[in-house]
């Protein structure tokens, strides 16, 4: 399994909902979740595939919030 953790802006949970739905669409048989009770605001992308990393940044900057790989 191949685990992809992000840093982003997302504040509340109607928010990340809506992202998990929109990429779970995206990406074929991922476990996405958010942590919004990290200070980082985790979003964390579980799957079998290598995802792009660069798309799903670019992804969430297109809807309006910044998204870094968390080292």
């Amino acid at each position: 399994m191949k685990v992809e953790v992000f840093k982003t802006n997302v504040q509340w949970p109607k928010e990340a909902n809506r992202i998990v739905t929109s990429l779970t669409k995206k990406l074929n048989n991922a476990k996405i979740n958010f942590d919004l009770e990290d200070c980082d605001k985790i979003l964390r992308i579980e799957g079998t595939d290598k995802y792009k990393n660069k798309y799903i940044m670019s992804y969430l900057n297109r809807l309006g919030y910044s998204c870094e790989i968390l080292d």
